[in-house]
């Protein structure tokens, strides 16, 4: 499943650059998250996550690596979880850019796959769920790099 977004911060590209490349701010915004460990600093760290789709919930322990790291313009992120009969991996980018008036736009894009229990119930949840939880990430996000 393919899903992107664009959002606008009034912030410089090196605030908000810090703040999603670091895993302990950013995870103040990770909705579910439950607990982030930096594994190797500025390359791989795990997160233990709660998701729920519908009446299910699922705890899932994910690992996520930078794979490309280009301040302040560009990132590329893999994350493996595995949660009990699930398994979900995904690919992310990121993409920053200058706008007018000092503001910073966000372009990203992410490859997500689900195998397992959660499947089924993702492909139809995914969609709507997807926007209300980027939504709030983004908001907080902003809140932070904005106040």
């Amino acid at each position: 499943m393919k899903l992107e977004g664009k959002t606008s911060m009034a912030a410089t590209r090196e605030a908000v650059w810090a703040f999603l490349t670091d895993p302990h701010k950013v995870g103040q915004c990770a909705p579910g998250l439950e607990s982030m460990e930096v594994l190797e600093e500025g390359k791989r760290f795990q997160a233990v996550v709660s998701v729920g789709f519908g009446s299910m919930k699922a705890r899932f322990t994910a690992q996520i690596e930078w794979l490309e790291l280009d301040e302040p313009n560009r990132a590329k992120m893999k994350a493996h979880g595995t949660a009990p009969g699930s398994t979900a991996d995904a690919t992310s980018e990121m993409f920053l850019t200058e706008g007018e008036g000092g503001v910073t736009d966000l372009t990203w894009t992410a490859d997500v796959s689900i195998q397992g229990t959660f499947a089924s119930l993702a492909s139809r949840l995914m969609g709507s769920m997807t926007q209300r939880l980027t939504g709030e990430f983004f908001n907080c996000v902003k809140s932070h790099v904005e106040g």
